[in-house]
């Protein structure tokens, strides 16, 4: 009897050993950051370095693919990074960015916030001493600005320029190619400046617009839209619209269902952005989307996480930094192609050794892999 009580106090000890909640990351049991190499800002941590990556944005594809960038390559250099979405709610947004500077994070990357409030949002994590790097926002308040956060964005003109160009190729005789636009705004900085390259086409004549149509619903915006572009069509017969316009490849999604659905693939569909969902449906036989312009947006986390490891060595980060558009035309997909291997048809897609520095390696070599 003893023998088994025995038997039974060892194994409930083992299991309690072995299934311990306490249990540290791997990341938490290697620190400092003290490498050869490694620059002092770094190096002098002597705690994880911690990042709250914050998006004002839908849990869409794109968002999951911009967040999966910035983590793995935070992971890789031994930081801590957790991420938060608002679902473009502006008040939970400022609310998780105010409790992310109030539990005392490293350093924090912010996407899509509103010039209505981002200065006033971000000033107390730089007087804090907080790292900020910033995605699609505008900082700016009475000709104020915070010049200690680096703001990155998609180069918005080029994507405009591609996927406009693509539209003009379309005209026929030189005539204005009809378009129907699907944009909302004003107020969200990166279809903000689509829609002054817009404007531009629009004013040398080279594309008419029929109707502009946007979002109402942001939880379910594909959704809104195949409803709202469903009810324009039956005004327009066959023949009268050229291309429906994406400035957002979330719209434009909705846009294709609502073709698809009304039997209306005689319209062309031209967007902005990229995800494995718009690449599926490029594909799908008779589907009349035939170009997005887009950036990679894994490469933008990445890029993002990169000026902040760059800030946190105490290295001089750009103001500003855009990164470079690609056009991905129907043409170039194969059967296989999805966001991983897109690299294979698009020269240059998801590569870039901008802000990459050798320290960074020997943090990857330690922690994770490129």
């Amino acid at each position: 009897m003893k023998r088994f009580l025995a038997f039974i106090i060892a194994s409930v000890f083992l299991f309690a050993a072995c299934s311990s909640p306490t249990q540290k990351s791997s990341a938490e049991n290697s620190y400092p950051y003290k490498l050869d190499g490694v620059p002092e800002g770094i190096a002098n941590y002597k705690h994880p370095i911690r990042v709250a990556v914050i998006r004002n944005l839908p849990s869409d594809d794109h968002t999951k693919q911009f967040l999966d960038g910035a983590r793995s390559e935070g992971q890789s250099f031994g930081f801590i990074v957790d991420t938060f979405i608002a679902d473009n709610d502006d008040s939970k947004f400022q609310e998780l960015v105010a409790q992310a500077i109030q539990k005392g994070y490293d350093g924090l990357i912010i996407s899509h916030g509103k010039k209505d409030y981002s200065y006033d949002m971000l000033k107390p994590a730089v007087d804090k001493g907080i790292k900020v790097v910033t995605f699609d926002t505008i900082i700016e308040k009475d000709g104020k600005t915070l010049s200690e956060i680096t703001r990155t964005f998609q180069d918005d003109f080029a994507l405009a320029e591609l996927s406009l160009n693509e539209i003009v190729s379309l005209s026929k005789d030189g005539k204005p190619v009809k378009v129907i636009k699907l944009w909302f705004g004003p107020g969200v900085p990166p279809l903000d400046r689509r829609e002054t390259v817009y404007k531009k086409f629009e004013e040398a004549n080279k594309i008419k617009t029929l109707e502009t149509i946007g979002p109402s619903n942001f939880q379910d915006v594909q959704g809104d839209i195949a409803a709202k572009v469903s009810a324009v069509l039956a005004k327009y017969p066959p023949g009268t619209v050229d291309v429906i316009w994406g400035s957002w490849d979330e719209m434009a999604k909705g846009a294709y269902k609502a073709m698809k659905d009304n039997n209306r693939m005689d319209i062309k569909l031209v967007s902005i952005d990229i995800s494995n969902q718009d690449i599926n449906l490029m594909r799908e036989e008779g589907s009349s989307w035939i170009a997005t312009a887009a950036v990679d947006p894994k490469l933008i986390g990445i890029i993002d996480m990169r000026l902040l490891a760059k800030k946190f060595a105490g290295e001089e980060t750009p103001l500003e930094y855009n990164l470079e558009a690609k056009l991905i035309r129907q043409s170039q997909l194969k059967p296989d192609t999805n966001m991983t291997n897109l690299k294979d048809v698009i020269p240059g897609w998801g590569k870039s050794d901008a802000f990459n520095e050798k320290w960074m390696d020997i943090l990857r070599e330690k922690y994770g892999k490129r």
